[in-house]
């Protein structure tokens, strides 16, 4: 990894440290990142009799699903809300860093949905992965491609910068072209059975606001709390035209990279 590399994970890490999980928050407005993880987890197929660990499981939605098909599920993420609303479902939950995974050659899969975007440096958590898996382990997920909410994304880091702060500096997010995630599952000894860029336009519940405070605490972070709504202000008239709908609601420009992958 070069100087430049280096000082850009660190940058993300440090921008995502100050993102803010509300368990209560995220299912209110947010639920809709879980409800489209279903097709994901399908790419595991049958999972009764497996040990699965789910990679940042939020508050166990998906999780909880794994289990109920009869699989051995551990769930972790790094909030601790997230864990607890996990746990409150009777889940196996931890709080735990997927840059420092604990675990040896002890699942058949792991399973990530929406949560690898918000971990830098990403091969530290694809030479996590390859631990944790016993042989021919596999290694489902989907996160934030290349593109993934571009347009909110350039909007938030333009109306940071013009009030005097470093936007692109708040920035949190990794989302990768498939051909570079490809190369870093190869280097961390994965075969890569599939993986690809999904174009998902998605419609969200409530206020572009709502969803900024939600997911995208990290640039609102480095404001003062009392200029925060004129920065979400500024970013809501930055992208009506484009992402407002007819009917005053709106629609997000995600962009998913999903993929399967067996340790070789």
């Amino acid at each position: 990894m070069n100087g430049r590399a280096s000082q850009t994970d660190s940058a993300r890490a440090e921008a995502s440290a100050r993102q803010n999980w509300d368990a209560g928050r995220y299912a209110r407005d947010a639920r809709f990142v879980s409800d489209l993880g279903i097709p994901v987890m399908e790419l595991l197929g049958p999972v009764s009799g497996l040990r699965i660990l789910d990679l940042g499981c939020g508050d166990g939605a998906l999780t909880e699903r794994l289990a109920a098909r009869g699989a051995d599920v551990v769930a972790v993420d790094a909030s601790e809300s997230q864990v607890s609303a996990a746990a409150a479902r009777g889940l196996d939950a931890r709080v735990g860093d997927a840059r420092r995974l604990e675990f040896e050659n002890e699942f058949d899969a792991v399973f990530s949905n929406a949560a690898l975007h918000w971990i830098s440096p990403p091969e530290a958590v694809v030479e996590g992965v390859a631990r944790a898996l016993g042989p021919g382990g596999r290694f489902v997920g989907e996160f934030g491609g290349e593109g993934n909410v571009e347009t909110v994304r350039r909007a938030l880091i333009s109306a940071l910068n013009a009030r005097g702060h470093d936007g692109a500096a708040a920035d949190p997010w990794f989302f990768p072209s498939a051909a570079r995630y490809r190369a870093m599952l190869r280097a961390g000894g994965f075969a890569v059975e599939s993986i690809g860029l999904v174009p998902r336009p998605t419609p969200i519940p409530g206020d572009l606001g709502d969803w900024i405070e939600t997911l995208a605490g990290s640039f609102l972070a480095v404001a003062p709390e009392t200029r925060r709504d004129a920065v979400i202000s500024d970013v809501r008239d930055a992208v009506r035209d484009s992402l407002q709908r007819p009917d005053g609601g709106w629609t997000v420009d995600y962009v998913r990279l999903r993929f399967a992958a067996r340790l070789a």
